[in-house]
C-alpha cells in the first residue's frame, strides 16, 4: 500500500535508504512530496527529472555524427548521451535521427551518459511518459509491462529516462493502458484493473 508523503515527514525505521530520504538524530525523513511503499519500504516521488545511473536502460534519438564513430544521442532536456563505436561497438554505424536503445555504462558531469550495447529501434512510435511513473509502468518483476504486451500484441520497449517505444499489435490500446497507468500509478490493485480493462477491449473487439 502507498502512502502519500510530505517534505519533512518522518518515516518508518525500515526504509530503504535513497536519495529521497534524510537522516538527523537516528530518525530518517522524506526530502520530497511523494508515496512511501510499505510494501517495498522505499519513498516514490510524485515528480521529479530523470537522473542518469549506471545500468538505466534507456532510449533517444541520434543526432547528426560530428566526428566517426562518435554520436550524441538526446535523452532528455537536460541529458544528453554519447555512443563511442570504436570503444565499446566497433563496427556499428548510425544515422541522425535513428532511435536507440542502449545502457548506461558510465555518468560524466551528471549530464552525459556514456552508452554501451546500443540497437536501433526502427518502424515504431515512441510516447513520453514522466521517468518517475516508468517503475509502475514495468511493475514488480514486469508484470504490468508483460501483461501490456501480450494482451495488445504489442512490442514495447521501455527506457529508465521516460521515453517507450511501441510496435506492432494494438498500439493505440497498450498506450491507453500505458497512460492510465502513469495518470493512477499511486492507486493499489492497478495491475489488475489494467488486466481487466485490456481483456475487456479484446472481447469487445472480437465480438465486433
Amino acid at each position: 500500500m502507498r502512502k502519500l508523503i510530505t517534505p519533512g515527514e518522518e518515516l518508518p525505521k525500515e526504509v530503504k535508504r535513497n536519495e529521497y530520504v534524510v537522516v538527523s538524530a537516528g530518525k530518517a525523513y522524506s526530502n520530497i512530496l511523494g508515496f512511501y511503499d510499505d510494501e517495498r519500504n522505499v519513498v516514490v516521488p510524485l515528480e521529479g527529472m530523470w537522473k542518469p545511473r549506471i545500468g538505466d536502460s534507456v532510449i533517444g534519438t541520434v543526432e547528426r555524427p560530428n566526428k566517426p564513430g562518435i554520436y550524441n544521442v538526446v535523452l532528455s532536456d537536460c541529458v544528453k548521451g554519447l555512443i563511442i563505436t570504436s570503444k565499446f561497438h566497433e563496427g556499428d554505424e548510425f544515422e541522425a535521427n535513428d532511435i536507440v536503445e542502449a545502457v548506461v555504462s558510465d555518468v560524466e558531469r551528471k549530464t552525459t551518459a556514456i552508452l554501451e550495447n546500443p540497437r536501433k529501434l526502427a518502424l515504431g512510435s515512441t510516447i513520453y511518459v514522466k521517468p518517475v511513473r516508468i517503475p509502475r509502468v514495468i511493475g514488480r518483476s514486469e508484470t504490468m509491462l508483460n501483461q501490456i504486451s501480450t494482451l495488445t500484441g504489442t512490442h514495447i520497449v521501455v527506457g529508465r529516462n521516460g521515453l517507450v517505444w511501441l510496435n506492432g499489435g494494438n498500439k493505440e490500446l497498450a498506450i491507453k493502458a500505458i497512460r492510465i497507468v502513469e495518470a493512477e500509478a499511486h492507486n493499489s490493485g492497478l495491475t489488475e484493473r489494467i488486466k481487466r480493462m485490456l481483456e475487456a477491449e479484446a472481447q469487445a473487439k472480437a465480438h465486433s
